[in-house]
């Protein structure tokens, strides 16, 4: 069977993603870190967008996070990651959207902003997701702590490396996971043991200096500039 390896970056979100559920998958693979501040030319061949994670499988390259699971997901599907019925499965993947198209471009556009008049636009609408994500989303977990229940699924590895870099908003933006968010906080606090978080988390403190860059607004990396108003 081809080897598997995933060209990462310790600081990135989007390749703790996958990097985590290359753990949840009990699969065998390699970990190649790249410096975003210093690409070798050989990345530029496999990551078109210049951006990490890049999932190699042989001869095959994937990238994008939530192109990668999904291709983990159906190339080993004997630890599923995502509902066998096909409704649930869909709601699965509107949720993973919601998180790619919604919540994550806040985060970002929160925390690159620099007029606090903008900064307060951006927080409320950030409290809007964050209520969202604990009123509509959760509300099929009531049996169990994660999206789906008792069971474990991409939406829960889609959401939870944003989550756990949170703590930037904190210091940079004042801003906090509202304490009505119950389900949303009793989700972190199980996400943060399980060993896929546990093995690929970094303290608050790591994140808060990776991410200074982003808050007073001179980060220029890809995702600065995609992300940036």
């Amino acid at each position: 069977m081809p080897k598997l390896e995933l060209v990462t970056a310790e600081v990135c979100p989007f390749a703790q993603r996958s990097h985590m559920t290359l753990l949840e998958k009990n699969l065998e693979f390699q970990l190649r870190e790249v410096d975003l501040e210093n690409k070798p030319s050989w990345f530029e061949i496999i990551s078109p967008y210049s951006k990490v994670p890049v999932l190699c499988h042989g001869n095959i390259q994937v990238y994008e996070s939530t192109i990668i699971n999904e291709y983990l997901e159906e190339s080993f599907p004997e630890r599923r990651l995502l509902p066998d019925d096909p409704s649930k499965r869909a709601n699965a993947r509107i949720w993973i959207d919601f998180d790619n198209t919604k919540f994550v471009p806040v985060f970002y556009k929160l925390l690159l902003a620099q007029e606090s008049s903008l900064q307060k636009i951006l927080a409320a609408q950030m409290t809007e997701r964050l209520v969202f994500l604990d009123q509509e989303g959760f509300s099929s977990a009531s049996k169990g702590p994660y999206w789906f229940g008792q069971k474990l699924s991409l939406v829960d590895l889609s959401l939870y490396p944003h989550f756990e870099r949170f703590p930037v908003l904190t210091e940079y933006r004042g801003m906090n996971i509202p304490r009505s968010c119950r389900r949303l906080r009793a989700w972190l606090d199980v996400m943060r043991e399980r060993s896929s978080a546990v093995v690929t988390a970094h303290e608050s403190g790591f994140h808060i200096e990776a991410y200074i860059q982003y808050a007073n607004g001179t980060a220029s990396g890809t995702t600065a500039k995609d992300m940036r108003i």
